[in-house]
């Protein structure tokens, strides 16, 4: 058992995880192209399944090492629900399940430390993040009800209803042809505009999407100092674990030299 955890534990075992996955996403990608002849297909779906039962050998691996421990990690059952998706027979009704299995490219996340840490800061930045989203639909439902009342009976394929209005002004903060495609429309018309739209694109484009990101990149600060603590922390057992060891070795010495 010794031996199965090192293995599973070992750099080389993860790497070999990760080459498959990114083979297993290679040919699920080729699977989609409609050219192939059927004896191409048929060699693709036989490395499929290869590669899903390296993925199902792997888990049974780690189950055997870590037994009830493996469902303390949260990427274990990530990687066990994926595993189990995938053998879900697809046919009949479930043939949708079949566009599903591309899912299993998201085991890289598992996989690879650095995946793990971003969509750890994005999991830890979710409460920020809602907050601010609140803040944001709030601006957006103020300025639909203004912008339906401003512009909505000259513009009404714009601003005609509350509905169009917050999806001309969403058009707009992603500044995709927010100027010539609407605002100079609607200025030819109504030459100060410019006063709603100018602090509407300030507010919203760059100052409430940016704490979007000052959130995220927080969170993903507080993770990576997590990790470092941790790893410090066992750094120093592992040094006051060979100072006792060395300390006993010590007195162990001295009492044989008294004895003698």
């Amino acid at each position: 058992m010794t031996k199965l955890k090192q293995l599973v534990e070992s750099k080389a075992f993860g790497s070999f995880i990760i080459f498959v996955i990114i083979a297993n996403g290679i040919i699920l990608g080729l699977q989609t192209s409609r050219s192939l002849s059927p004896s191409t297909i048929q060699m693709l779906d036989y490395l499929d399944w290869i590669c899903l039962g390296i993925f199902c050998i792997e888990i049974l691996m780690k189950f055997a090492v870590y037994r009830l421990s493996f469902f303390k990690q949260g990427w274990n059952i990530f990687d066990l629900l994926i595993v189990v998706v995938a053998l879900i027979p697809s046919s009949g009704s479930l043939s949708i399940l079949r566009a599903f299995r591309i899912l299993r490219v998201l085991r890289l996340v598992t996989a690879i430390a650095s995946f793990r840490r971003v969509v750890a800061g994005m999991l830890l930045a979710i409460p920020g993040v809602g907050s601010v989203g609140g803040l944001l639909l709030l601006v957006f439902y103020i300025s639909g009800v203004l912008s339906t009342s401003l512009f909505g009976e000259q513009f009404p394929e714009w601003f005609g209803t509350l509905g169009k209005s917050m999806y001309s002004l969403f058009q707009i903060m992603t500044l995709e042809s927010w100027s010539m495609g609407i605002v100079r429309p609607v200025m030819e018309v109504q030459p100060y505009a410019w006063l709603f739209f100018i602090p509407f694109i300030t507010i919203t484009t760059f100052t409430v999407l940016n704490l979007f990101i000052g959130i995220v990149v927080d969170a993903m600060a507080t993770v990576k100092e997590s990790e470092s603590k941790e790893l410090q922390q066992g750094h120093d057992d592992i040094e006051s674990q060979v100072a006792a060891m060395y300390a006993e070795l010590k007195a162990l010495r001295k009492d044989i030299a008294d004895k003698l």
